[in-house]
């Protein structure tokens, strides 16, 4: 990956046209935070200590008050913390939030929090040579799983594994696991921290808090009556002012720090090497080069020479989390455009195929649509192929046949299948028309997915929340959308009415009161009968949803639009995949308002509230 920071020019034709990407890095002491302005180009780096805020947000605040006129879309941070669910907890203060909530907060479209040692992780594959301080021996093997590490305020551990389609990260607490000893010494300073905690990890001691007790260990050990002294305290002492109990408290730490590297490189097989990170070996990096922690990572008895294999580093780059974080947002975001891995994966491994099967392969890569809509005896004679190749293709890459093949390509190409009925011919089997319909709806749904406007979708949510009522307009194939959302809505005891008859839709629409909100569905949004109906109940004070079209007349007259693009030739065919995507909507709207409901609920509400998500599979 790039870090050239100071080459705008180079990136300015790749700069994401979404707006820049907001990273941060949370630990225990301090945030850090970046704006990414294109791949691997970070702008506006700051650093805050977290003890001036009372929580995540005033910090995010403070931050962004210095960005107010950019418009941020996406953001990931990477967290000292264990991450799992909505809701954290920090461990190291006393901090807790929900992503969502944050979300909301900051107005963002996508959120991602990780935890920082898995971003550090991910980051581990770009680092050139200038980014580390290789410690001791040992040559990197490649495509092989790198462990990392790193001391700060915990003890950070994670690992990356490669893959055929890039590298997966280890979510790992391994910080975590129980301090072992290694001679008499560091059995007296388990025995001491034992008078503390009766649980005594890794992090514990070789963390900036451990380096602190293992100096109040070691006085304790040597007879010393001493002050206790902070870490950096303790770094300068042993390498500005050759006091010898701080350089045996580094000797210490060193040593325990190559423990745990090795046992971390025997646990995960890391022949890529052991990195270290963090924020206290790289102040000492000179000195660290030199000490125990090499001769204690490959002192491993009958391991000793797997061990030496095994390069060390020192991660001496700043900030190297913010690269590793947006790499998992950047994959994140391709993810939900359809990213094509499949495509990958077949141009990855297409050397490794028959020569007919390489040929079917050609024709995957270079005319995917036509693979994906045309059937087997003709995607044979584009390939000069037989149909059992065609097959065998399919199986070579895990698939159960062709139809499979088709179902996991369709969900992996970036946009949609164009719709019409014509692509399903007489002559396709059962097998091959049901995967061309399925194809067609799954791609739409995942481009839908990538476009969802969740701004909009928040604001329809709370105005739905507080409704005095709520009724439906409209006619022909939507008609059938808004009796679902009728049904859906009557369970949250909110006064529900759908209408169908032009005629009625005006005379509703004048009895209609402020505080009601009417949901207008059409996927043209030009019906003059339902434009008049809206007029009609925004006079009255009424809020108007629209789920349309949104560059149509409904959208501009509406209180709020929840988009529906999707193009079909509604003039011939039946609009069926614009009906799946408005139903979709009516779910994510009845799910957030059950989530979001509270208090005052009879033990039937809350159970047809249940039953309501349950149908919709959240």
């Amino acid at each position: 990956m790039t870090k050239n920071l100071d080459n705008e020019q180079k990136y300015s034709r790749t700069a994401y046209a979404d707006g820049p990407r907001l990273l941060a890095d949370i630990g225990a002491t301090h945030a850090r935070f970046a704006l990414e302005t294109a791949p691997g180009v970070l702008r506006a780096v700051r650093v805050l200590k977290c003890d001036d805020f009372t929580g995540i947000v005033p910090l995010l605040h403070s931050y962004l008050a210095d960005h107010a006129g950019t418009r941020i879309n996406h953001a990931a941070f990477a967290l000292a913390n264990p991450i799992s669910g909505d809701l954290i907890r920090m461990t190291n203060r006393d901090w807790r939030f929900s992503t969502d909530e944050v979300r909301r907060e900051l107005g963002l479209n996508t959120l991602l929090i990780v935890n920082d040692f898995t971003a550090l992780a991910m980051s581990l594959p770009g680092l050139a040579g200038g980014d580390v301080m290789q410690v001791g021996g040992g040559t990197p093997v490649d495509n092989a799983v790198i462990g990392v590490l790193g001391p700060g305020t915990g003890l950070g551990v994670s690992g990356v594994i490669p893959t055929l389609d890039g590298f997966v990260t280890l979510g790992s607490e391994g910080g975590h696991v129980n301090f072992a000893p290694a001679d008499e010494r560091e059995f007296a300073i388990l025995q001491f921290a034992w008078t503390e905690w009766s649980h005594v990890s890794n992090e514990r001691l070789i963390s900036g808090p451990g380096m602190e007790i293992i100096y109040r260990a070691l006085a304790d050990r040597n007879g010393m009556d001493v002050k206790p002294r902070s870490s950096p305290e303790i770094i300068s002492g042993a390498l500005e002012q050759n006091d010898a109990l701080c350089i045996e408290v580094l000797e210490c730490f060193s040593g325990m720090l190559g423990g745990a590297a090795a046992n971390l490189a025997v646990t995960l097989g890391s022949f890529g090497g052991i990195f270290i990170g963090g924020g206290i070996v790289p102040r000492m990096a000179e000195w660290f080069a030199k000490s125990s922690f090499r001769a204690r990572f490959e002192a491993k008895g009958r391991f000793t020479d797997y061990l030496a294999q095994i390069p060390t580093y020192v991660i001496m780059t700043p900030n190297p989390a913010f690269y590793g974080v947006a790499t998992i947002l950047s994959e994140h975001l391709r993810g939900r455009s359809g990213a094509n891995t499949l495509m990958e994966r077949v141009q990855h491994l297409q050397h490794e195929l028959s020569p007919a099967e390489q040929r079917v392969a050609t024709l995957v890569l270079e005319h995917p649509r036509k693979v994906l809509n045309e059937p087997i005896a003709e995607i044979a004679r584009l390939a000069d192929v037989s149909q059992p190749t065609v097959i065998r293709f399919c199986r070579s890459l895990g698939f159960l046949g062709l139809a499979d093949f088709k179902l996991k390509f369709a969900s992996s190409l970036t946009g949609t299948i164009p719709v019409r009925h014509s692509q399903v011919r007489r002559s396709d089997s059962t097998h091959d028309l049901s995967a061309k319909v399925i194809d067609n709806t799954v791609s739409a749904i995942l481009k839908f997915r990538d476009q969802l406007d969740v701004v909009s979708i928040d604001r329809a949510i709370h105005l739905l929340r507080k409704a005095n009522k709520v009724e439906f307009y409209a006619m022909g194939n939507a008609r059938v959308v808004a009796l679902d959302g009728q049904h859906k809505f009557f369970r949250f005891r909110i006064p529900t009415a759908s209408y169908g008859d032009s005629h009625l839709f005006t005379l509703a629409a004048e009895l209609l009161k402020p505080g009601d909100v009417v949901i207008a569905i059409s996927t043209s949004g030009k019906l003059p009968e339902l434009l008049a109906a809206v007029d009609a109940a925004r006079a009255t004070g009424a809020d108007v949803i629209a789920i349309t079209s949104s560059k149509s007349p409904l959208a501009k007259k509406a209180s709020i639009c929840l988009s529906v693009d999707h193009s079909e030739d509604s003039t011939t065919f039946l609009s069926m995949i614009s009906r799946i995507l408005q139903l979709l909507l009516i779910d994510i709207i009845s799910v957030g308002i059950s989530l979001g409901a509270q208090g005052g609920e009879s033990e039937g509400e809350t159970e047809n509230k249940r039953l309501l998500i349950s149908h919709t599979d959240v």
